[in-house]
């Protein structure tokens, strides 16, 4: 399909630049995304008039977009259900379960929230003109919460400057052993691939990237604190590194930073029969606040933790009792 826009003397007074000018006309996509067609040479004329982007054509020119077709990918929708707590045309916003990995990879090749959204959204206008939705920040495959997923280019794009200039507002809770934590910390390093287990990450080691992450203890019991954490950056697996290597505190039931036998001796035998059948570390990601890329308005997300969560709290409740 073909779109046509006749440069008229209002235009010239509007905009003194064409990507801005095709920008304005073309509301679907982001200015990248058209930069990206123009220089595939998507966007001609219909005189010898040489176009650039960063100048009017002249008066009466007549501006042929070539409208490119979404491309498919290789991923296979499935219908997997989802908690949705809003929704528009340009984004979701869900409560993730445990256990749901968010992108196809080696071993997670399917079942996965990518999976998922293709099948809740079959009109999906797409990323990069691919058919698929806009990951712009990951929970861990056993972190439960909110989370948000961009419909749109142009939602995406935003949605990343967001999360890039760390204008989101983002809290979670964890259940964490030990119970030395000062009442209040900030927990700053940097943080990048362990050089001895390329599965963990690791502070302060070559090539780290900054994380800063403000901790508070919510309530301290014999052997476990209840904590919350409020992220200033979001780097992979930010908060379950910092608990482990700065607090000497890994969150409970972490398979990957925990100490899994050591506290196994200080379960009770509530926790016991709770932590029997769960593989996930107790982590959860309760708010996330952010102002919406395309309608400016501030949305705010609050979410409780899962019920084993909540089950772990009364059972360590009960022993302080």
């Amino acid at each position: 399909m073909i779109q046509e826009f006749i440069i008229t003397n209002e235009h010239l007074e509007e905009f003194k630049r064409l990507d801005a000018f095709l920008a304005s006309m073309i509301p679907d996509f982001s200015r990248t995304l058209l930069k990206k067609f123009f220089e595939q040479g998507k966007v001609t004329c219909s005189s010898d008039e040489k176009l650039v982007l960063k100048k009017m054509p002249s008066l009466g020119t007549i501006i042929l977009f070539e409208v490119p077709e979404v491309e498919n990918v290789d991923i296979e929708p499935q219908n997997i259900p989802l908690d949705i707590l809003f929704e528009d045309d340009h984004l979701l916003v869900i409560n993730k379960q445990a256990g749901l990995v968010i992108h196809p990879a080696p071993g997670n090749w399917d079942g996965t929230l990518v999976n998922a959204v293709l099948y809740h959204c079959p009109n999906l206008s797409g990323i990069g003109n691919e058919k698929r939705p806009g990951i712009v920040h990951r929970l861990d495959k056993g972190t439960t919460g909110v989370m948000v997923v961009a419909k749109s280019q142009k939602c995406h794009e935003g949605l990343v400057e967001l999360f890039s200039k760390h204008d989101i507002d983002r809290l979670y809770e964890a259940v964490v052993l030990g119970t030395r934590a000062e009442p209040e910390k900030t927990l700053e390093s940097t943080i990048g691939r362990s050089p001895n287990n390329r599965l963990k990450m690791a502070i302060n080691v070559n090539n780290g990237k900054k994380a800063i992450t403000h901790m508070k203890v919510l309530k301290y019991y014999t052997h476990f604190s209840h904590v919350e954490l409020k992220l200033e950056t979001g780097r992979t697996h930010q908060i379950r590194v910092h608990l482990n290597q700065m607090l000497n505190s890994p969150i409970l039931n972490d398979p990957l930073y925990g100490r899994l036998k050591e506290e196994k001796y200080q379960h009770t035998k509530s926790m016991k029969s709770l932590l029997e059948e769960y593989e996930y570390p107790f982590l959860h990601a309760k708010v996330l606040g952010f102002v919406h890329p395309i309608t400016k308005e501030k949305l705010l997300f609050e979410i409780p933790p899962p019920k084993i969560f909540q089950d772990i709290l009364e059972a360590l409740e009960k022993e302080d009792v």
